[in-house]
This record gives structure tokens, C-alpha cells and sequence, in this order.
């Protein structure tokens, strides 16, 4: 017997499974059917067809789950990124005062990388407000209820638990913790914590670890901060709200329901609408290298726009063996040859760009390059940088060099306060290679690198001079020794949307299910209606009794005309539908099928088939005769009860049950 069946039963695991001869049998609430691990053939079953199945929405509507009630609420970092363009002036600033680590400091950081390794204070306290002023509170409404927020990794779930505890410095180091793998050996601790209804963490911050197999029935809010892509998975972290708590709320006041609040669009993704805003993804090397380049060729023709010095290419390319450093032309030319190249190495015949074929045949022809104004640069940033080109830039360390280097020769020519930190970053790359003079390759180079850490090679420092360094050091970079990529602490202002409730298909309409549930709550206590009364009974129902029924839910609050109407749809009647929630009295049900039941003339398999359908009748209150013909009857009766009792008989059974059912129709 497996349970979890989804997971730990593939590779080496199976083969214990297979080994022995026996029956097997596994339960999961989100079986896999990839090729490699597919819960699905494990037990020789078809793909998507299990031996049998209990859905979220029959467990929500037969009361053993409580609904999710999901909330998308946008925020623009999360979802587009950030660039550095698109920032304030005293933003910048702090842009360029960040400590970037080794890398080249970036133009942008994409959606991917937020919260990866750039947290952003002021986006975490958006959601840590808005949590709190929104989540799901007990005690009254004087206290969040018990809430898992999803983190990314762990330095994002650290700076979660950092800043809530800035922003409720009374609540300081108890009330929100992390919880996750690297927490050990107080992980089980703080599990066992925050499984206690009153005790402390209230939210419990996890990467993973609380994702599945946790069970904490006062869990009331889900906060997904990261962006989840496995169904699996997000079902799994989904099910950590929907165990009943009963009085959760107060005495009577069961818990009907938990709030999800998604900041990563995984509800886009996997609820009813398929269309999800993909995160952007980052844009490669080569197409910033791509931008980089028509940047410096704009900037270059800025500065010379009223002396035509740039107006015509060098007859021969700039060797870059030469010792003299290149002319801004030549750099110009050589920027331009680059791009023009990078045209010429796209396939026209490769499917991706085919869809851009009358933008590649534009820019094929020289003329088209004569002018590169802003339209010309979004259309080729856009729609030509993009596209795999089969033009061979050198290493990722060169390129990522060369992007440094370019940053540099812009921030000269336009001023930018950028400059200053670039230099550092330069000065720093010069150092780390000075440390590698063992390698004959930077030994040649090591006057070159020794000048570039001294302030006098800074002092009157021009684009060509930065061009030869690119030329002269971009290939020895890649022996530096790597570092970890730094993490970045940034607070620039995010921006966060209203939340929009999203359904998702998976658990039906939550409202509906919701009024259901009260409604069966509701009548249970009022058992002595007379109505009600006589639909127990199986007693025929007059039009006065369903509407007295419907004003009894209306008077107390309990649904909508909407619920109603919906309700009677549903069932094919409403008092079909009342009946489905109260059920029928034993006694009356037995007294029905008493003659099927004689001890003296019924078999023992007959009398245990309408000992099932007495108490098919009692808990359900109606029913259909077409399940005779389906588990758990044909357990007893495996062909169906006409073998069981003959033709006559069975036309007397489904009788009996045609009446019960039309007792409960006015």
C-alpha cells in the first residue's frame, strides 16, 4: 500500500513494487503521467483514467473540504521587472549605488530575477500590507488566521520574515517565521508551533517544505509568492487550505472556506482563464549586446552630429592586434559591421525567422542602416535581436565583458553618474586578472592591466582608449575565478493592483457549494419543521410546503433568490434539493422496503442489497435506479439485481424508489 502514490515510487524505488507478486494499491491526490514518472502505469492503468476517483469539488460539495477563494493581485515588478529607464532620478542614484557584485551593472532585472537574487523592500512590504489588512482573521477579526506563505528560496524567506518583523516590531520574532529545511534542527519545532491553534508562528514562511504532507486544519490563508508551473505541485500546496476546522471562528462558526492571495500569476496559469501574461523572460547576451551596440552608435553620431566627423566608414577595419587605440569612427564602423553581421547569420528557413522574414530582408540591405533614429532601434530590438543568428560572439565572459565595457564607453559620452560605479567595477576585473599573471596570455597584457587599476589612466579617459581595453582584455576574462552571484537589496516604489477573484475549474462554484453547506446546517437544526418534517417521512409535498421551505433559507439569511433558483435547477426541483441535504428517516425508508426484507422469504444477499439502498436513501435522500448497476451494489449483485430477485421484483424495487423521489416533488 503506497500513499503519496505520485512520488517515491519511480527509478530505483519501482523496482521493490515489481519485485513482488502481491496486489498493489496507492492513493494520491495528484497522480503524474509524465513518461518518467507516471503514476498511471505503475498500476497498468491508462493515462487520466484512474480505478476510481473522489474530486476536490464532489469532497467540497459533500462537505469534507473546505473551497479555496482565490485572489490575483498584481504587482509590476513581480510581472514585468524592472529598468533602470523607467526609474526616478533619486531612484537611479540608488540603482548605481547598489552593490552589483562582479557582474557588469545591468540596464534592467527581469520578472525571473526578483526575488531570485535582487529583494526588493518595498514590493515585500506591499504584500505584507496587504496580507494583513486582507487575510482571513480569527479571534474576532483581532488576528490573521493561520497562513503559509510560499517563498522562493530562502534569502527570500528570510527577508519576508526581516521585513514583517519591521513593519510590526511587536509582533517582532515570534509571530512570522521560517520554516524550511535550512531552519533544521527547529524546523519539526516550529511545525509543531504553528500546528497549535493559539500558539505562535501565526504565519508560517516556507520554501518547499510546507508545500505537501502538512496538516494543519486552522490554515485559513495561502500566499503564493513565487511562480509555481507543475500542476502537481501547485494542487499539493493548494490542499494545505482545505482540511475542515470546526468552531475555528467561534462556537457553531466552522471554518467554510480559505483565502489564496497569488502575486506570480500562477492562478492565471492554472484556473479557468488559459491566457497567462508570461513573466518576461531575460533577455540574452547577445540581444543586449545587440542593444548596447545601437546604443553607442547613437551616442557616437550624437556627438558628432554638427561635424560630420563620423559621416564615412574607415576604408579597413580596426586590427585589433593594432597598438594604437581605434578612432570613434573606426569604433562606429566596427559596431555597425557587427550588427549587419549578426543580420546576415540569420536562417530564413529556420521557423522562428520566417515570422520576422520581411524585417530581415529590410535590414539585409545596407541602405536600410543609413539612418538608425529611435523607430529604427525599436524595430530592430524588437523584432531582430531577438532571432538566433548563427554570428559567433566569443565566451559568455566575453560578451558579458564587452556589455561592461560598452556601459562604460555610453556612460562617458552621455554624462551618466553611472560611470563612476562601472569604473570600479573595471578596476576590480583588472585586479582579479592581475592575480592570474601565471597565464601567458594576461602576462602580455599585465602593463595594460596594472595601468587600469592607477587614477592617472582615469584622468582624461576616452571611448577609444576603453574600446582598446575591451579589445585587449575580453578574452582573458573567462580565467578569472567565478564568484556567487551577489545578492542585491534594492527599495525602489512597486506598484500593486487591486486583487480580481479568479474560479478555478477545479473546485466548481465556491459560493454555490458554500450556500449548500449552510443550508444543510441550517435545515439539520429545524428537523422539526413541518415540511420538513413530512420530506423525511417521504410523505408527499404540497406547493405551500417548498415555499415555506424557501422562505425558511431566505428569512434566516442563508442564500439568494439566485441561490434558490440555482438550487432548484441543480436538482430537478427544489425539494429534490432539500431532500439531498437532509435525507430520508430511516424508519420510513426501512417501512418502505419492508416487504423486500422478510427474513423468511428474502435470501441473505437480498436482504444486505436493500440494507445498501435503505442507507443509499437515508444519507443521500434520493436516488437513482441506475446505480443498482454500478459499485458497491454490484458487489453484492455483480450483473445487477434482476438475477438477484427476477424481472417482477426488481420492477417493485425501482418502484418503491421512483416513489420516495417523486414524494419529495410538490
Amino acid at each position: 500500500m503506497i500513499d503519496e502514490a505520485h512520488r517515491s515510487v519511480y527509478q530505483r524505488y519501482r523496482a521493490i513494487f515489481e519485485y513482488f507478486d502481491s496486489f498493489l494499491v496507492g492513493l494520491t491526490a495528484t497522480p503524474k503521467d509524465e513518461i518518467d514518472k507516471n503514476t498511471y502505469s505503475l498500476f497498468d492503468l491508462e493515462d487520466g483514467v484512474p480505478t476510481d476517483a473522489y474530486s476536490l469539488d464532489e469532497a467540497i460539495e459533500e462537505g469534507v473540504l473546505v473551497p479555496p477563494v482565490a485572489i490575483s493581485v498584481p504587482l509590476k515588478f513581480v510581472r514585468d521587472g524592472l529598468r533602470y529607464d523607467d526609474l526616478s532620478d533619486d531612484e537611479k542614484d540608488q540603482w548605481d549605488s547598489l552593490e552589483w557584485g562582479e557582474e557588469d551593472i545591468p540596464d534592467s532585472v527581469e520578472a525571473a530575477e526578483v526575488n531570485k537574487w535582487l529583494f526588493n523592500q518595498d514590493t515585500v512590504d506591499k504584500v505584507i500590507a496587504h496580507l494583513m489588512q486582507n487575510g482571513v482573521k480569527v479571534e474576532g477579526g483581532d488576528r490573521l488566521g493561520k497562513t503559509i506563505v510560499f517563498a522562493k528560496n530562502q534569502a527570500h524567506a528570510l527577508f519576508i520574515e526581516q521585513r514583517f518583523n519591521a513593519a510590526y516590531p511587536h509582533l517582532a520574532g515570534h509571530f512570522a517565521r521560517v520554516i524550511t529545511y535550512d531552519s533544521s534542527p527547529y524546523a519539526q519545532t516550529l511545525i509543531d508551533d504553528f500546528s497549535k491553534k493559539a500558539a505562535n508562528p501565526h504565519i508560517a514562511i516556507s520554501v518547499d517544505m510546507l508545500d505537501t504532507g502538512i496538516d494543519v486544519p486552522e490554515v485559513v490563508n495561502l500566499v503564493f509568492f513565487k511562480q509555481v508551473r507543475s500542476k502537481t505541485k501547485f494542487w499539493q500546496m493548494m490542499g494545505r487550505g482545505t482540511r475542515l476546522c470546526p468552531d475555528l471562528f467561534g462556537p457553531g462558526e466552522d471554518k467554510e472556506f480559505f483565502r489564496v492571495f497569488d502575486y506570480c500569476q500562477n492562478l492565471e496559469f492554472f484556473g479557468a482563464n488559459p491566457e497567462l501574461k508570461e513573466a518576461s523572460a531575460a533577455k540574452s547576451l547577445s540581444e543586449r549586446l545587440f542593444a548596447a551596440r545601437l546604443d553607442l552608435i547613437g551616442a557616437l553620431d550624437k556627438k558628432h552630429a554638427t561635424t560630420g566627423e563620423l559621416a564615412e566608414a574607415p576604408q579597413t577595419p580596426y586590427q585589433a592586434g593594432d597598438d594604437a587605440p581605434p578612432s570613434e569612427a573606426e569604433i562606429r564602423a566596427d559596431a555597425l559591421r557587427v550588427l549587419q553581421d549578426a543580420v546576415s547569420g540569420l536562417n530564413l528557413d529556420n521557423f522562428i525567422v520566417r515570422r520576422h522574414r520581411r524585417t530581415v530582408e529590410k535590414y539585409a540591405k545596407p541602405e536600410s542602416w543609413a539612418t538608425l533614429d529611435e523607430h529604427t532601434r525599436t524595430e530592430l530590438t524588437t523584432d531582430i535581436a531577438p532571432l538566433p543568428s548563427a554570428q559567433d560572439l566569443g565566451t559568455e565572459d566575453a560578451k558579458r565583458f564587452d556589455l561592461l565595457m560598452f556601459g562604460l564607453e555610453l556612460a562617458l559620452l552621455k554624462g551618466s553618474k553611472r560611470f563612476a560605479t562601472l569604473k570600479t567595477q573595471l578596476i576590480e576585473i583588472a585586479s582579479a586578472l592581475e592575480e592570474q599573471t601565471g597565464i601567458t596570455a594576461i602576462a602580455q597584457r599585465a602593463v595594460l592591466i596594472e595601468e587600469i587599476q592607477t587614477d592617472h589612466w582615469w584622468e582624461g579617459v576616452t571611448v577609444p582608449l576603453l574600446e582598446l581595453v575591451r579589445l585587449r582584455l575580453r578574452d582573458l576574462v573567462q580565467h578569472i575565478e567565478r564568484s556567487k552571484k551577489a545578492v542585491v537589496y534594492s527599495n525602489f516604489t512597486d506598484e500593486i493592483g487591486d486583487g480580481v477573484a479568479h474560479e478555478l475549474p477545479q473546485v466548481g462554484e465556491v459560493d454555490f457549494a458554500r450556500f449548500k453547506r449552510k443550508a444543510r446546517h441550517f435545515l439539520k437544526a429545524h428537523e422539526d419543521h413541518l415540511a420538513l418534517h413530512r420530506l423525511r417521512h417521504g410523505r408527499p409535498l404540497t406547493a405551500t410546503d417548498l415555499a415555506e421551505l424557501e422562505k425558511m433559507l431566505l428569512d434566516a439569511g442563508i442564500g439568494e433568490a439566485g441561490d434558490i433558483a440555482r438550487a432548484r435547477d441543480v436538482s430537478q426541483g427544489f425539494g429534490r434539493f432539500v431532500r439531498s441535504l437532509v435525507g430520508l428517516d430511516r424508519a420510513a425508508v426501512t417501512e418502505a422496503f419492508g416487504e423486500f426484507l422478510d427474513s423468511g422469504t428474502a435470501s441473505a444477499a437480498q436482504i444486505e442489497f436493500i440494507n445498501m439502498v435503505v442507507e443509499h436513501l437515508t444519507d443521500q435522500g434520493i436516488m437513482d435506479p441506475a446505480l443498482l448497476y454500478e459499485p458497491p451494489f454490484t458487489d453484492v449483485a455483480p450483473t445487477g439485481p434482476d438475477d438477484l430477485f427476477g424481472d417482477e421484483r426488481v420492477t417493485q424495487l425501482f418502484s418503491k424508489i421512483a416513489m420516495l423521489n417523486e414524494s419529495a416533488v410538490a
